[in-house]
């Protein structure tokens, strides 16, 4: 048996602090909020033997000297709670103290005694504890105390008269800021929360090939997408996602469907990036300048949308970086430089940086000066290509070292990739992130994949971002599917979690033609410039304005913590509900899944979840299709018919008297 050295002879401190939550890996990862959030820190507090005990939860930014304290209240079998906000961005500390209360132990000990005998000595015992305290206190508080010890120890004075002055809560109070804290743990090291902006824990993306953003008979510029804006705006996105805007090499240039060879014309995909005219940090000239950018920025912003920029950390064979750094890349034996590789894709119009090159401390600063660039440029959030393909170590390092300087940026994780991989890239430091939901289409999937994501312990680090499709993936719930395939999958996204996206004019045009090969869109707009005819009479772009219209005007949509799976007995028929208590607000969504037949079941509510009384009539208001119903218990029918709306969103409040009618 090994002895801890730790422990020396004699030690008085008796109080343990065990199982510290929320944590990450044991502290070696912060837990993450937004801005405004309360952190609920709970943990086990204990002592040998008998005597009372307080605990207090501490906390502060990161690099302050104060601690604020906050008293943590008991839960039952030695499992403590208190709370407490981050009120600014960036990183804050948090730990608990405890001590044994010796306050707290007398009074308990005091109301036990009968006799004449044992209550006088035991008002012996509070009168030195009192006197003890006076002398921690100040001013006219120490004199009170003073006063009060002197009180009970007052002989003259009967035993039980003196035992009701003891039990004074007033003066409990009074003494509860001066305790002996000499015997104090506190536990160590203390925890860390990062606190992000709130468009971290809820936004709404739209992403957009700028190239594509014209009439389709040009190549579309920045003051195209600047003129999109309001439409954008109207849809109710608040993030504006772009690919890459960097010059595109030429050299083994794709052509149209992802061809081995471009025709001329062709102008390539925007994620070969880097031509003799400049790489990472330079403007495809098609594009316009960098006042340009800046101005789609600015538009942006006063409109309340962020433009989120692609970091795509690779290189065209044209790129600058291959020529001034060639150690930068893997070689092969025949000298030449590897092209990028994820099977079964090859991607031949592009190297991958060599993260193992000797030289790649300058690589990593490099890379770390890129993002920095663009930061300067006005970008706060960036969406990061492929970052399980570079080392892990090199993104925490990249990103504590941005948000050191700028703690309102954030980062998204395209990262569809091994569920322990996705998790590790969010524990590094990464905003949001990529999820399964692309590839989650029936209800025993749905409620699996969302129930982990909701109320898993990964849910303090790991950040949801679910999209129905992107330019790279054309999911068999969309392909050659109908309205009311894509009318489905948009509402599952945007109310089973707080951030998603979709990809831009393709989802509300609902595109759905496949190239034939894996996930892959015909006549990719990765390889082309597409003309969208945007105001097309059935576009999708009026659902999808409205069910946004409903994300921002419901606080329950704004989390993900919340959310609760309720059963039905039609296997198509998926219901779960969302709640805030701040102010109070209960959705209830109802999703036909099956897009090509109307069904019906019933329902069965979790009452309790819902804030609802067992047998009370309660009113369910349809916001995506105008309509007030009342039901009454938990269990109620429902009928979607996809051609019509293929579900139901419901905001609940208990019901006025006589109004509505059962459907």
């Amino acid at each position: 048996m090994t002895i801890d050295a730790r422990i020396r002879p004699g030690t008085r401190r008796r109080v343990v602090i065990a199982n510290l939550a929320p944590q990450v890996d044991a502290g070696r990862f912060p837990v993450k909020r937004c801005v405004g959030d309360v952190v609920a820190v709970e943990a086990d507090v204990f002592i040998d033997g008998h005597d009372a005990l307080r605990a207090r939860l501490l906390s502060r930014a990161q690099g302050a000297r104060a601690w604020r304290e906050a008293e943590m209240r008991p839960l039952g079998n030695d499992r403590w709670r208190a709370e407490f906000v981050v009120d600014a961005l960036g990183a804050f500390e948090y730990t608990v103290m405890a001590w044994p209360d010796a306050l707290a132990t007398w009074l308990a000990d005091l109301v036990r005694w009968q006799t004449a005998g044992d209550v006088a000595q035991s008002v012996a015992h509070g009168a030195r504890i009192a006197a003890s305290i006076a002398k921690r206190a100040r001013g006219n508080d120490a004199r009170a105390l003073a006063a009060w010890g002197k009180a009970l120890a007052d002989e003259a004075t009967d035993a039980f008269a003196r035992r009701e002055r003891a039990l004074d809560t007033a003066m409990h109070a009074l003494a509860a800021p001066y305790a002996d804290r000499s015997l104090a743990v506190v536990h160590t090291p203390p925890l860390l929360v990062r606190s992000d902006p709130a468009l971290a824990r809820f936004s709404t993306w739209y992403e957009l090939f700028p190239r594509s953003a014209g009439d389709g008979r040009r190549h579309g510029t920045f003051d195209d997408c600047v003129s999109l804006l309001p439409s954008i705006k109207s849809m109710g996105f608040d993030v504006l996602y772009l690919p890459p805007i960097h010059p595109i090499g030429r050299t083994r240039r794709k052509g149209r469907n992802n061809a081995l060879a471009a025709a001329p014309g062709d102008p390539g995909s925007p994620w070969a990036i880097g031509a003799p005219d400049g790489g990472h940090r330079a403007i495809h000239a098609a594009l316009g300048t960098a006042e340009d950018f800046r101005r789609l920025v600015e538009a942006a912003r006063a409109m309340d949308i962020e433009v989120a920029l692609d970091i795509a950390f690779q290189c065209s064979p044209d790129h600058p970086y291959v020529r001034e750094h060639p150690s930068w890349f893997r070689h092969r034996d025949d000298g030449s430089i590897q092209f990028a590789e994820n099977p079964p894709k090859k991607y031949e119009d592009i190297y991958p940086f060599d993260f193992e090159s000797p030289d790649a401390s300058a690589l990593w600063n490099e890379l770390l000066g890129v993002v920095r660039h663009w930061i300067g440029e006005g970008v706060r959030v960036f969406r990061v290509d492929n970052p399980h393909t570079k080392p892990f170590r090199f993104w925490e390092w990249l990103i504590a070292n941005v948000r050191r300087d700028h703690p309102d940026t954030i980062f998204l994780a395209e990262a569809f990739t091994r569920p322990k991989v996705m998790h590790a890239l969010a524990k590094l430091g990464f905003g949001q992130s990529y999820t399964y939901f692309t590839w989650r289409n029936t209800k025993a999937e749905l409620t699996e994949y969302f129930g982990e994501l909701a109320h898993d312990a990964s849910r303090e680090y790991f950040r949801p971002n679910v999209w129905p499709n992107t330019p790279d993936i054309l999911p068999a719930s969309l392909r050659d599917g109908t309205r009311a395939a894509f009318a489905v999958r948009l509402v599952l996204a945007a109310t089973l979690a707080a951030n998603y996206g979709i990809y831009g004019p393709s989802f509300e045009l609902m595109d759905n033609r496949a190239s034939g090969i894996g996930e892959e869109y015909a006549d990719s707009e990765k390889y082309e410039i597409r003309a969208w005819p945007r105001e097309r009479a059935d576009s999708l772009g009026p659902l999808v304005a409205r069910v946004n219209s409903i994300r921002h005007a419901h606080r329950a949509l704004q989390q993900d913590w919340t959310l609760e799976f309720f059963d039905t007995d039609n296997a198509e028929l998926l219901c779960y509900a969302k709640t805030a208590r701040d102010p109070d607000d209960a959705i209830v969504v109802v999703v036909n899944l099956d897009p090509a037949h109307v069904q019906s079941g019933f329902v069965t509510l979790g009452l309790a979840a819902l804030g609802l009384a067992d047998d009370a009539p309660f009113e369910v208001r349809d916001l995506l299709q105008p309509a007030t119903y009342t039901w009454r218990g938990a269990r109620n029918f429902v009928k979607l018919d996809p051609a019509v709306a293929p579900a139901h969103v419901f905001a609940v409040r208990a019901a006025r008297p006589a109004t509505g009618a059962r459907t």
